[in-house]
Parts: structure tokens; sequence; C-alpha cells
């Protein structure tokens, strides 16, 4: 899965978060003072709302450093242990999370759009004149400024994510059909090769954008997050803490990724052994288009019970999965409210920093809560992954994973 597009997987990936480690340390700590002396004005100015934004100092440091990091990274790599995929596996992966990175810039030139956007609107409900018809087309004019635009880059960003994972796809392909003589005798071979590299693909495709766009997101807005946590002075029975919004943000996230990762621990091997009893099923069907010896109504009544069997106790696990997910997503539409309604009836805040506050706090929810919302795409990844696993050990004359031979000594019998 990766030995076919990355370099080296294992050294590769370590050394690609130990050097990413070096970058974040380095820009932190150093960063502000080299990019003044290469002559970008970084001094602290007031957030620009629009497309200004992606020119400003700060924002072109940022590219800049970027791109001197991965170059430095890509051409390590490239002298090191050429590869035939590199390429698309170092630049394009690079281009797909600078590419997230700039969607989210856009969502936090939105959110601090809204601030005076809704500020306008509350003075304008007061009736007082204070706020003009023209004003409020103008912040009409700067959102569509932001947003029109963003239409084309996320349609271009898609077409790209589409085929960095057919690549991706391609490089196992060629990696296991190259071996076909090795492995033509594995048990659902041909439909590991096509099947299971395609729905790999295809649920990296949305998984991993998403866990990118999770990660980029986390960046951006926990500053701004934490910079509103100035107007949230305590919290309903916990009272004063430090950065209230971005700890409770943390602390609700991580309550819910526990507990479905509790409430869904058996799901992966359910949905593992799901594919096994399918494909026996679907093995033996085959086999009787060619043999008439092959495909007996017992049999297949046998190995159907078996496909019946597994999804029964699939279905019994979700429903309780269901119950803890779904009431953990409708508690969340309320939490925020619910510690901020201190805050507002004390009349400390304003409608367009209540929003800000709203829509931060949303986001990086949302993003610590990546586990909650993709568990069941997860799920279908992780037994993909155990598949492939089992095929490419079989490849190397290696043991099989745990699972598969558990399977195997069950005989197809419920474990």
């Amino acid at each position: 899965m990766f030995e076919s597009f990355f370099p080296k997987p294992k050294l590769f990936f370590l050394s690609l978060f130990g050097w990413v480690a070096l970058l974040i340390i380095f820009w932190y700590t150093s960063g502000e003072y080299v990019g003044t002396a290469l002559g970008f004005n970084l001094e602290e100015t007031a957030p620009v709302i629009g497309l200004g934004h992606f020119i400003t100092p700060q924002f072109l440091w940022f590219d800049t450093y970027f791109l001197i990091g991965l170059l430095a990274f890509y051409g390590f790599w490239r002298y090191h242990s050429p590869h035939e995929w590199q390429d698309w596996a170092i630049l394009g992966s690079a281009l797909l999370i600078f590419l997230s990175y700039a969607s989210v810039q856009v969502s936090v030139v939105i959110n601090a759009w809204y601030g005076p956007f809704y500020d306008d609107i509350q003075k304008a409900l007061g009736g007082g004149g204070e706020v003009t018809a023209g004003q409020l087309y103008g912040h009409l004019a700067v959102f569509c400024t932001i947003a029109f635009p963003y239409i084309a880059f996320i349609i271009g960003n898609r077409f790209f994510t589409a085929h960095f994972i057919f690549r991706w796809r391609t490089a196992m392909n060629d990696f296991y059909t190259a071996r076909w003589k090795q492995v033509r005798h594995i048990e659902g071979a041909s439909q590991r090769i096509q099947e299971d590299t395609m729905r790999f693909a295809a649920i990296m495709e949305g998984l991993g954008v998403a866990f990118v766009d999770s990660i980029m997101t986390l960046i951006a807005f926990l500053p701004v997050l934490a910079a509103l946590s100035i107007h949230v002075e305590t919290l309903p029975i916990i009272g004063a803490i430090p950065y209230p919004l971005v700890t409770l943000s943390i602390v609700w996230s991580i309550f819910g990724t526990v507990l479905l990762l509790v409430a869904g621990i058996k799901l992966p091997g359910l949905e593992f052994k799901n594919q096994r009893v399918e494909a026996a099923f679907r093995k033996e069907l085959v086999l009787g288009e060619e043999s008439e010896d092959s495909a007996q109504p017992v049999t297949l009544k046998e190995l159907f019970s078996n496909v019946r069997r597994n999804y029964f106790r699939i279905y019994l696990h979700y429903t309780y999965f269901n119950l803890f997910r779904y009431l953990y997503l409708q508690a969340d539409n309320v939490i925020v409210y619910i510690f901020l309604i201190p805050t507002i009836v004390s009349g400390r805040i304003t409608l367009g920093i209540m929003n800000q506050i709203l829509r931060a706090f949303g986001q990086v929810a949302s993003s610590f809560q990546f586990l909650v919302s993709s568990w069941t795409t997860i799920i279908e990844l992780i037994s993909i992954y155990k598949r492939l696993q089992a095929f490419e050990a079989s490849i190397r004359d290696q043991p099989l994973p745990q699972i598969d031979q558990e399977f195997i000594e069950s005989g197809l019998k419920e474990t």
C-alpha cells in the first residue's frame, strides 16, 4: 500500500515527522526574525478582510518558508532514494497540504468578516440610523469577493486530489500485478487487487483530505479561538480558567472521541470478517459458473449463513454505536451556547463577536472530532487495510496477521 507509492515508507514518514517538527520549532523561535531579515514586514497589523489577506507579508513569508522546507526535503529523498512515484508522493502531497491550508485561511477571513458585519446588523436593528443600507451592501460585496473565487479554487483542489489518489491506486496496482505469479493462488487475489485497491483509494480521497483539513483548521483557528476567549471571563460550574473556549473545545472533543472509540471497538474486526465471508460466498458462486460440482445448495446455504450471522452481529453493534454517536452529536449543537449564556446575558459581547465565537468554536471542535465524524469510514478503511496487509504478508512469505490466523482457524465459523 505505501511501499508502492512512497520511498522506504517507515524511514520516509519518520524523517517527515522529524523534519516537520524542526520546521515548526524554527518557525516559532526564529521565523519572524529570519522573515524580517529577508525583507518581509511582519509587524502586527489589523486583520485584512478580503482577498488582500493572501498577499499580506505574513502570508507570503509563510508561503516562502513552506516552499524552502519542501524543496529541501524533496531534494534529500530524490538523492537518497529515487522512486518512480516520488514526484506525486512528495510534491503532490505537499501541494494537497498547502491547498488545504489556503482553503482554511478562506474560512479564517470569513470568520473575521462575520464580526463587523453582524455588529452593523445589530446597530441597524436598533433603529438609530447609525448604519446605512450602503454599508451593509458593502459588507456583502466583500463577502462575494471572498466566496465566489473560492468556488473555482475548491473545484481545482478536488480535481487535483482525485488525480493524486488515482496515481496512488495505479502505484498499488502496478506493485501487485508485477507479483501476480506469487499471489494468484491467494484467496480473493483478484478482488484484492481490483476492488480493495479501488476502495482504499476512494476512502483515502475523502478521509485523507478531511484529516488534513482538520489539522490545518486547528492550526488556523486555535489562535483565533484563544484570542476570542478574552471575551468569556467565566464558565458555568467551572468558573474562571485560562483560555476557556479552547479548553472547552478540547475537553468536549476528547470526551466524544473516547466515547465512540469504546462504543465502536469491535466494529473493525467485524467489518474485516464481513469481507472474508462475503468473499468466500462470492468465490463459491464463481466456481459454480465453471463447474457443476461447485456451488451446491448445501454449501451455498452454509456460506450464506456465515454472511447472515456476521451481518446480524454488525447490526447489533452499530445500534448502540449509533445511539451514543447521535446523542453526542445532538448535544454538540448546544454545548457552546450552554457555556456562553452567562456571557451573553451580561452584555459583554456583541452579536458579531458571538457569531465569531460560535464559528471558531465549531471549526476547532469539529477538527478535534475528526474520529467522531469519520469513525464509520475509518472502520471500513481498517478492514481494507487488514485485507491488503494479509495479502502483502503472503507476497513476502511472512506470517499472516493475528486476525487472519483466527479467521482461518475458525473455519469460517463464528468466533
